[in-house]
């Protein structure tokens, strides 16, 4: 009987919500998942949550999130810069080697001049996230958030941003969730090459029902994630897939069901 291939499956902390880190990484030890992906709001102090991650043997694909530099005076957006560096500092602490960057909206309804401040954000920020041996991941969010969460929703977008910096600390995260719509997706995935710094798998449930909150388990949808998938391959990502579903009903299923549910789906619909 083929042992299964839990080596890459990483279990973003948004995909158990309602639980603790220490429950979510206890949940993970027991399913022989060995990494996690955790979110700033999860993890004070850093240091703690780094031991205790640490002590169960599990290690951390990236930090959810940075970003959001885009605001209406420069007092605000000096804020955000400093936010920024504090999680660079909190995913160093952590062990982490991501951190995730969503980038933020436009706060005045100029889109051109948001996006130009988010690249003004990535180049206050580089430079310290080099010194802590970080690096920053560009998410390309699906345009039905570009008004409360992303001015950057495409990978191309993305990509541009990116390719303002070096590649080996600027590089873009590739969601599938985000990007499966894209008609010029794989062309982007293959463009991004080694700037590929992390992969995010859910599915897109029809009906949509909520514009957050309506992820569904890998299978569930309509995203070829395989396709995806072998794409960031041939592309050159081999690193850790995080499974990050945003769905209430998940959140309120018992934690180690929601796990073994996560796991199996992982299996079933992302490996192979």
């Amino acid at each position: 009987m083929t042992t299964p291939d839990l080596s890459r499956l990483s279990l973003n902390q948004i995909t158990t919500e309602n639980y603790s880190l220490k429950e979510t990484v206890d949940a993970c030890v027991a399913e022989g998942i060995g990494w996690v992906a955790v979110w700033r709001h999860k993890i004070e102090p850093a240091a703690a949550a780094a031991a205790l991650i640490r002590d169960a043997g599990l290690r951390v694909s990236s930090l959810c999130r940075g970003g959001f530099f885009p605001a209406s005076t420069a007092s605000e957006r000096r804020l955000r810069v400093v936010d920024n560096l504090r999680a660079i500092d909190e995913a160093a602490a952590l062990g982490a080697e991501l951190l995730v960057l969503v980038c933020g909206p436009a706060p005045d309804r100029d889109l051109d001049a948001a996006r130009s401040m988010v690249a003004e954000g990535v180049g206050e920020i580089v430079d310290h996230a080099q010194q802590c041996g970080i690096r920053l991941g560009i998410e390309a969010l699906h345009p039905m958030y570009a008004a409360e969460r992303s001015v950057v929703v495409t990978l191309n977008q993305a990509n541009d941003l990116a390719a303002q910096f070096d590649a080996a600390h600027v590089g873009v995260v590739v969601d599938v969730y985000h990007v499966w719509w894209d008609p010029q997706v794989y062309i982007e995935i293959a463009r991004a090459g080694p700037r590929i710094f992390g992969f995010h798998v859910s599915d897109w449930l029809v009906p949509t029902t909520s514009l957050l909150m309506s992820r569904g388990k890998m299978g569930q949808g309509v995203i070829e994630i395989r396709r995806l998938r072998h794409a960031v391959e041939e592309a050159g990502y081999h690193g850790p897939i995080e499974v990050e579903i945003f769905n209430e009903e998940l959140w309120r299923t018992p934690l180690r069901e929601a796990v073994q549910q996560v796991r199996r789906s992982y299996l079933e619909s992302v490996e192979g």
